[in-house]
């Protein structure tokens, strides 16, 4: 990496606001494209371009490098891979991967006895496409007709098709700018489904029978731009679930599944309150934070559902995060997190209860694919760090777990090699932070070696310490991998989530941090051995790390980041940006959350120092991170920067937040961070 080709030039514009008495200058605002969603301009497009012949260019002595990674990634796919049936109705349904096929099929049998026959195959579906994405798909009550959604560029605006399955070909119904997550009602196949405004909010939802889709209804329209409607039905098939929410506050209504008659808000809406409902035996389960920020669950008659009428089912308790719940015919289930692991709990409605073990101290559980209301077992899904993923069908009453898949290696896997553990950092207010780590088993404490930290932090979406085939090529070549479970995500709790978001957001960035100190501490690294990786709001995280501590890090992946923090929550023409304001503070009105965003957006924090090596990538039709926020970033890093180690800035002209959609060009992805990772430890193998 000592010869650098030289990277195309990036004109400095700057546009200059005032707010709140503060100068504000945006020097590459002229990437983003007027036109936008659309990006046409032919200036963006082949700076864009220039971008990605320069990391080609970069990156050719690893090509022979980067094809082996991505061989031994292959090899460690199952290529003919299956999934394990379900039950639904009077089929069970499953999914199948042929060899050297980039998408599924999917296919079902009678669940009476027979073969299977396809139903759906979306590499037929994808052929001729540079990006394709199926959503969801549901059957129909009579199991007739199969809804589906498929997006074919990567901005998430997903087109509903429908299957006659008798017949086994499409019907002429094309729903564009749809969600893709398609609903039936129970009677007179009627569809139902989420609109996406111009702004790629959903925002409405409306049903039309297949018979004769003028018919159009909409069931209701969501006017609050901080709100965004989602669709689903209960497993009693008594209700269709509609949600308006934000990140911290959500409503529900209810519509009868077979007359989509209703509408009543259970719960009208109120700040911050966060509640999610399911449906059995006549009565409404909810889980609800009106009394603890880890939640409660309680239950009322589906016919006048009141807070007055609640009933508590499971008391709020300090330390227990109920996350989710699921109701079926015989019993309902609890999923829960405590000191950070996941915990499966099964109540029966008379009250009895009881919690699946697992067998491992430090793990990942969940609720798989469970369709059918009346089942005495349960689909759960398992790993950790150590265990590929396995999939468990419980037996209920017999309390015991069977084993109906476990991930396979084909290459060959050994988890004796490794040795997982937890280790506890200590921020700078003193809050002790948690950090998964994943080592060779012999891996000296002597702060020589390699290490790959990971982190996010934002939405309350905790990182769990689950199994991932793909980072066995690091640790064979001797690198530990670690995730920083720092606040902003809920690994501890949902106060977990509070303390790392609005005017707590250094704690984020504080506790990542603390994290790569603790394991420097430790003995199993040292500064200046670290790479780190994020994406999105955890490529922010990133943005903000090496701005503050550059010296920690021997190389930095920041993936589709979400590096432009101010500009965008100031900007409420974009899609997200209204939902975004209870996570980030809204800097438009509130001069606290606009000073204190400015103080940590990485974008406007770039300074005049040198920077570890670093792989930018954006996607262009990305509606969650706009492809300008990473290209703005690079192009001002690249004029303030004092160093010539290796900038290099990827954009999937094709694609979007996600990236690549083939489950090989997602190999391919990941054969190039993992390519360029090693590569600035010095363990890559360079074709000059």
């Amino acid at each position: 990496m000592s010869q650098i080709p030289l990277p195309p030039p990036a004109p400095c514009r700057p546009v200059v606001r005032e707010h709140f008495g503060v100068r504000l200058e945006d020097p590459y605002a002229w990437l983003r494209d007027p036109a936008y969603p659309e990006v046409r301009d032919p200036e963006i497009l082949a700076w864009l371009r220039a971008e990605n012949a320069h990391f080609e260019a970069m990156t050719a002595p690893l090509r022979r490098f980067e094809d082996r990674l991505f061989e031994e990634l292959r090899g460690r796919i199952e290529e003919e891979d299956v999934s394990v049936p379900v039950r639904e109705g009077p089929f069970e349904y499953r999914w199948r991967y042929g060899r050297g096929a980039q998408y599924r099929i999917w296919e079902r049998r009678p669940a009476a006895g027979g073969g299977f026959r396809p139903i759906l195959d979306e590499n037929r579906l994808a052929e001729g496409l540079p990006y394709f994405d199926l959503r969801a798909l549901a059957v129909s009550p009579d199991s007739r007709f199969l809804a589906y959604g498929v997006d074919v560029d990567g901005s998430e605006r997903y087109e509903i098709r429908v299957r006659d399955l008798e017949r086994d070909e499409d019907l002429p119904l094309r729903i564009p700018h749809t969600s893709g997550v398609p609903v039936w009602a129970e009677a007179g196949h009627v569809l139902a489904w989420v609109e996406l405004d111009e702004r790629l909010r959903p925002h409405r939802v409306a049903a039309a029978p297949l018979a004769d889709p003028t018919r159009r209804r909409v069931l209701h329209e969501e006017t609050d731009p901080a709100f965004f409607v989602g669709l689903a039905k209960t497993r009693s098939r008594r209700f269709l679930v509609l949600t308006t929410g934000t990140h911290v506050t959500r409503e529900t209504r209810l519509f009868c599944a077979r007359s989509l008659e209703g509408g009543d808000p259970v719960v009208p809406r109120r700040e911050g309150h966060d509640y999610r409902v399911d449906h059995a035996h006549g009565r409404l389960w909810i889980l609800t934070n009106d009394r603890h920020r880890d939640f409660r669950l309680v239950s009322a008659p589906e016919n006048d559902p009141r807070e007055a009428n609640w009933d508590e089912v499971i008391g709020p308790e300090d330390g227990v995060y109920l996350l989710d719940h699921a109701c079926f015919r015989d019993f309902l289930v609890v999923e829960e997190r405590v000191a950070g692991v996941d915990r499966i709990r099964i109540r029966d409605y008379a009250g009895r209860e009881h919690r699946v073990d697992f067998g491992e101290p430090l793990y990942a559980a969940s609720l798989g694919d469970n369709r059918e209301f009346a089942t005495d077992r349960l689909r759960l899904h398992f790993s950790s760090l150590r265990t590929p993923a396995t999939v468990y069908d419980y037996l209920v009453p017999a309390r015991r777990l069977e084993v109906r898949k476990v991930q396979r290696i084909p290459s060959g896997y050994d988890p004796e090699a490794w040795v997982a553990e937890r280790l506890w950092a200590t921020s700078r207010d003193g809050v002790r932070v948690p950090v998964s780590l994943l080592r060779p088993r012999a891996f000296p404490r002597d702060r020589t070696r390699p290490l790959l930290l990971y982190g996010y932090g934002a939405y309350g979406h905790g990182i769990a310490p689950t199994f991932s085939p793909h980072r066995l090529g690091l640790l064979e070549r001797g690198v530990a991998f670690a995730i920083a479970h720092v606040r902003g995500g809920d690994e501890l709790g949902y106060g977990w989530y509070e303390d790392g978001k609005l005017l707590r957001k250094w704690n984020t960035f504080h506790d990542f941090l603390a994290c790569a100190e603790a394991l420097c501490a430790a003995g199993w690294t040292a500064p200046g051995r670290i790479a780190c990786q994020g994406g999105s709001a955890g490529g922010m995280l990133i943005g903000v790390v090496v701005n503050e501590r550059p010296e920690l890090w021997r190389a930095a992946v920041l993936q589709v980041p979400f590096v432009d923090v101010l500009n965008t929550m100031m900007d409420p023409s974009l899609p997200l940006t209204p939902i975004e304001w209870p996570e980030w503070g809204n800097p438009l009105r509130d001069e606290r959350a606009f000073r204190y965003i400015l103080s940590y957006s990485p974008y406007d924090n770039i300074r005049r120092q040198a920077y570890p090596p670093m792989l930018v990538t954006a996607g262009l039709h990305d509606p969650r991170v706009t492809y300008w926020e990473p290209a703005k970033y690079v192009a001002k890093l690249r004029a303030f920067r004092t160093d010539s180690r290796p900038l290099l800035l990827r954009t999937e002209m094709g694609a979007g937040h996600f990236g690549p959609s083939g489950r090989y060009e997602h190999l391919r992805e990941i054969a190039r961070i993992q390519a360029f990772v090693l590569d600035a430890f010095g363990l890559a193998e360079r074709t000059e």
